[in-house]
């Protein structure tokens, strides 16, 4: 595909990394196909992952990581969702998640959850309630005091558990004593995973229900706020996803326009083929660039990351609807079928608008600062 340079420069001594998950792209680019069909979570993709080091890589130096840029993260997260979309979504929430206990987290349980990543255990986000929608970082979900004292309990749901069946851990929120708590949870006995209803796309996430019963969210696992300067993982990371999703799709189409199919010139050739494609393009680099300064202004440790990550996530999300659905009206009948790659690739194009925050709804909060600047 066309490349142009990028304005943000990834440290000399990381780029080792982006070669090692160049390598561990190509695996995984391999089974993608199989993995699509069979919707069984891609776990030996996820065990090289964590035998590379690179989720210990992205750990704070003080837990024993060489904490890895924002630019690094983004590149990652790219390469792995242009191979395999699956592995890419449950590794950046394995590692978010992870991150996020290690930074927030008192030092003792901050340092077992560090020591845990490194030992290869690993780890999924419970954020997501029923009715919750958009509004998963703030739960309605109420966990009454345990009667021994040792923390509260929750008995309940939550839903979209990437990579669930798997998880030795959780970072999971509730509401105690009316206002919003972050947990690390151990997985135990007291939780259950319901009959899976499979997604259409990503479908080797294994997104699952995941249920409560009398779970001790212990005291000494409570989570306090993060530091004023810390952008979590996922938010940077999230618009990269599409990035990599819209990618392989232009390189779908790439290959299904070139393609002489009869006696006629390939549709490379089209002027609306030219013109269409031309315009995804200039979008996905677009798109590509705003994915590229939200991990810079992360780097930075800008006050405005989290904003910058709003709009990123809504414009990435949309080039990978309009790269893939470029891609199927290129490939025609063809890339309906089942053998081709653009039919999945349309189908994981769709998944990154439909998580929060949704497409919509970020539009919303991004027209309402628009609008509310002064002329």
């Amino acid at each position: 595909m066309l490349t142009r340079p990028s304005p943000v420069v990834i440290p000399a001594s990381e780029q080792p990394w982006l070669e090692v998950a160049a390598g561990l792209a190509e695996r995984m680019r391999a089974t993608v196909a199989a993995d699509d069909e069979s919707g069984e979570l891609p776990i030996e993709h996820l065990r090289a992952i964590a035998a590379s080091g690179l989720d210990t890589a992205f750990l704070p130096e003080e837990a024993g990581g060489e904490a890895l840029s924002y630019a690094t993260l983004v590149q990652v997260v790219r390469t792995f969702a242009h191979a395999h979309p699956a592995v890419a979504a449950v590794w950046l929430m394995h590692i978010g998640a992870a991150h996020g206990l290690v930074t927030m987290s008192e030092p003792a349980a901050s340092a077992y959850f560090a020591e845990r990543l490194r030992a290869g255990d690993r780890f999924s986000n419970a954020l997501s309630e029923p009715a919750g929608g958009n509004h998963f970082l703030s739960s309605q979900q109420d966990a009454p005091a345990a009667t021994d004292g040792t923390g509260w309990t929750l008995t309940g749901r939550k839903l979209f558990v990437s990579g669930v069946e798997a998880a030795d851990h959780l970072l999971l929120n509730v509401r105690v004593d009316g206002g919003p708590a972050f947990f690390g949870v151990d997985r135990d006995d007291t939780m259950s995973l319901p009959p899976i209803d499979q997604t259409i796309g990503m479908r080797a996430t294994r997104s699952r229900t995941i249920l409560f019963e009398s779970t001790l969210l212990a005291r000494d696992r409570l989570c306090g706020p993060p530091p004023a300067d810390y952008a979590n993982l996922i938010t940077v990371g999230f618009g990269a996803l599409s990035i990599g999703i819209a990618e392989s799709a232009i390189d779908a189409l790439t290959e299904s326009a070139s393609r002489v199919k009869g006696p006629g010139p390939a549709l490379a050739e089209a002027s609306w083929v030219k013109q269409e494609t031309a315009l995804v393009w200039a979008e996905l680099r677009a798109a590509r660039l705003l994915v590229e300064q939200t991990a810079w202004l992360a780097d930075q440790r800008d006050p405005q990351v989290m904003a910058a990550a709003t709009e990123t996530k809504m414009l990435a999300n949309e080039v990978a609807k309009k790269a893939a659905a470029l891609a199927l009206k290129v490939g025609g009948g063809g890339a309906y079928l089942a053998r081709s790659p653009i039919q999945r690739i349309f189908r994981d194009a769709q998944a990154g608008a439909l998580m929060a925050y949704s497409v919509p709804f970020s539009a919303e909060i991004v027209g309402g600062w628009v609008l509310s600047e002064p002329v």
